[in-house]
Parts: C-alpha cells; sequence; structure tokens
C-alpha cells in the first residue's frame, strides 16, 4: 500500500462527506486506502457516510479519545508507506495527493510535509508554514512583530513568511489538518503524544521528526480548510485545550533548555488564554448586541455555479434560509457585495475541486470579499462556512 489516509470525525458529517468525495477524486490510480476515526459522534456519521463510501474504513470509539489517541488507532491498523492525516473541514485539488506522494519519493529524507492551504474566503492560510514556538518566536508573535514584520526571518518567523508562498521550502512544523508522514519516519520517532487531547500534537510531532535527523518540507499543493468547522473556537473547552497543549509541548521540550525563563512562560501562556477567552466571548456579545438594535439586515447573496436540477432544488433552501441566491454562468459574474461562492458538488457536470479553489482564490486576489459554498444535490445540502442547510 502507497498512502494511508486518516480522517478523525467527530459530528462534522456533512464537511466530511464532501472532504471524503474530493479524496475519492483526487487517488485515482493510487495505491491507497482511507480510514475514518469516529469520536462517538452524536450526528449519525458513519451510517450517513457508509452508503456513499463502501471503500472507506470505519472505526467507531465508544467516547472521544482525542485527536492524538484515535489517529493513532488507524494508523497503528494501516500500513501504507505514506501515512496522511487530514482534517475533516478540508477540500483536496484533484492533482494533490499525486504531488505529494511523488514529492517524497524524491526526497528520501522528508519525514513530513505540509501543503498551501487556503481559508474559506480564499486566502492563504499563514499555518501552513509554521517556525517552532520557541519562547523568543511565541514572544515576537505576542508583541504583534511578527504581524508587523510577517517577511522578517527572525521576528516573522512563527508563520516562515520570509518563505515564498508558491515555492517549496523547508519549515519546522508541519499542521495536522494535513500530514503527510514517511511510516519509516513514524517506526523511528514514535507516533502521535496522547497527552495532547486536541491541538499541539502536530507541532509536538514535528519538532520529534526535525530531531530524528529528518526534514519536514512545504509544497505548495493546494487544498482548503474551513479551518474550525470541526471544533467550537470560541468555547472555554478549545480555549482550554489549545493553551494547556502549548503547556506540555513547552514543559516536554523546552523546560530544561530555558529553565529561566518557565516561569514566565507559563504565566504568559495562561494570560494569553484569559485575553482569548475574554476577546471571543467579547467578540460575540457585541455581536449580538449589534444584531438586537438593527432594525434590519440585508440578505446575504449567495452566486450558483451548477445544472439546471441542483439550482431548482437550491432556490428554496434558500429562501427559507433568507439566503438571496443568483445563478452565474461564468466567475467573471460576480458582484462585488456577493457573500458566497457557490458550487455544485454532485453529479456529471459538477467542476472539479481544484477549479473551486482557485476561483476562490483568485476572487480573494480581487478583492471580493466571498466565502465558499457547496450544495451536494445527492443530499440536498448546502454547506456554508458558519452554517448548513437542508
Amino acid at each position: 500500500m502507497k498512502l494511508s489516509i486518516i480522517i478523525v470525525n467527530y459530528n462534522v458529517k456533512h464537511y466530511l462527506w464532501q472532504c471524503l468525495d474530493s479524496v475519492r477524486r483526487a487517488s485515482k490510480g493510487l495505491e491507497m486506502d482511507v480510514w475514518v476515526v469516529d469520536n462517538a459522534s452524536t450526528d449519525g456519521s458513519i451510517p450517513f457516510l457508509q452508503k456513499d463510501f463502501p471503500e472507506v474504513h470505519f472505526i467507531a470509539n465508544n467516547e472521544n479519545v482525542g485527536f492524538s489517541k484515535a489517529n493513532n488507532i488507524a494508523i497503528r491498523q494501516s500500513s501504507g508507506e505514506y501515512v496522511l492525516l487530514l482534517n475533516p473541514d478540508t477540500l483536496v485539488a484533484e492533482d494533490c495527493l499525486h504531488a505529494c506522494v511523488a514529492f517524497m519519493q524524491c526526497h528520501p529524507r522528508c519525514g513530513a510535509l505540509g501543503v498551501h492551504m487556503i481559508n474559506r474566503d480564499g486566502s492563504f492560510a499563514l499555518e501552513s508554514r509554521r517556525g517552532l514556538p520557541t519562547p523568543a518566536t511565541s514572544f515576537y508573535k505576542v508583541t504583534g512583530l511578527c504581524r508587523h514584520y510577517p517577511t522578517h526571518p527572525r521576528f516573522g518567523r512563527y508563520y516562515m513568511g520570509h518563505l515564498a508562498e508558491y515555492a517549496e521550502g523547508r519549515i519546522e512544523v508541519i499542521s495536522g489538518a494535513f500530514m503527510m508522514l514517511r511510516r519509516e519516519a513514524l517506526n523511528e520517532v514514535g507516533l502521535l503524544d496522547e497527552d495532547y487531547f486536541m491541538y499541539g500534537e502536530d507541532i509536538d510531532l514535528s519538532y520529534r521528526i526535525g530531531v530524528g535527523g529528518w526534514e519536514c518540507w512545504y509544497v505548495p499543493q493546494l487544498i482548503l480548510h474551513y479551518k474550525g468547522e470541526s471544533t467550537q473556537n470560541t468555547s472555554l473547552r478549545y480555549i482550554h485545550s489549545f493553551y494547556n497543549a502549548m503547556l506540555i509541548f513547552f514543559r516536554k521540550h523546552f523546560a530544561k533548555r530555558y529553565w529561566f525563563s518557565w516561569f514566565l512562560v507559563e504565566v504568559g501562556v495562561l494570560l494569553m488564554g484569559m485575553m482569548s477567552f475574554v476577546r471571543n466571548y467579547g467578540y460575540l456579545l457585541f455581536r449580538r448586541i449589534r444584531e438586537f438594535f438593527q432594525k434590519s439586515t440585508p440578505p446575504e447573496i449567495l452566486c450558483f455555479k451548477g445544472s439546471d436540477d441542483a439550482w431548482t432544488a437550491l432556490q428554496p433552501i434558500c429562501q427559507r434560509a433568507g439566503i438571496e441566491a443568483l445563478r452565474i454562468a461564468s466567475l467573471d459574474g460576480i458582484p462585488a457585495h456577493a457573500h458566497y461562492l457557490t458550487f455544485e458538488i454532485s453529479g456529471n457536470k459538477r467542476p472539479d475541486y481544484r477549479e473551486m479553489l482557485e476561483a476562490l482564490s483568485q476572487s480573494h486576489q480581487q478583492g471580493l470579499k466571498v466565502h465558499l459554498g457547496t450544495f451536494n444535490l445527492q443530499n440536498k445540502t448546502l454547506i456554508l462556512p458558519n452554517d448548513i442547510y437542508c
């Protein structure tokens, strides 16, 4: 087996459906298998997906064991020469998997590989390339130096902005949203550390791969990451998991080396967590107060490109959701005030995922503030970044 793809799911069956569909289309001619580990979802994910993806291996956990442990369960059962850890809220371009496998084969010391990720609005996802969060690198980020000098080799190292966006390059941290691993490297450095329930495990594994003499690479192959649809990043649990993961990583790898600053680091991480909690909930409160006092809000505008049957089925769904739907014949017809660029993802005339992602990226470059939407005619489901309508 050349490649084993592992996806951990928790109550995101509609996003995972389109992720699996994109993987299926990207895997043609590639010897591979796909594993979905379900962390005790309550939305009926497995029966919903099994009927359309019988080739996928499903593992059902009785409880939510976390990201690391769930991935490790499937890694041990799979046999691919390469292992891809993939988030369920991603879309993979058709040529991405072939290109990444080919790169790994041509670079025998590449232990881990990450790709060019775009956000749901078409912008470049900065976490596509990251540096290790050493105390100095973290300080530059917290103080805003990373934001003000994003391409500086030192101040901007957290996101490694000194590297070209569309060129291959060595990096230090691979994002767990798309993390292709060489099994030989995993056998040497070990699997994901299960002390991390969620977040931080990708940083930890990337670090151990580098320390083990392997290389981490960034390759500009295109995927989309909705980023956050599989978690609620305004929840207290998210904030606790994220900043606790940072403490675990520091204590494990840097506490002895930076013994003189461990207290400042731990206090700083705790303060950052508290500030994040206050900022996120303050934003939600402000938005709800603003919505309460607004007398009327103009409807969101959705531009749709797809078949006649899909357009007919989509219109009543948009009407019930209070969304104004416009059908466009070409991508040149997107109005400047549009909110969503929506494509049909079922049927014979649907576009390639690469075409969809490139169109979204191009719209962003042109200054349009549109987010990706998809419509699944088979399930009659409209999937938007923050909402799902059936």
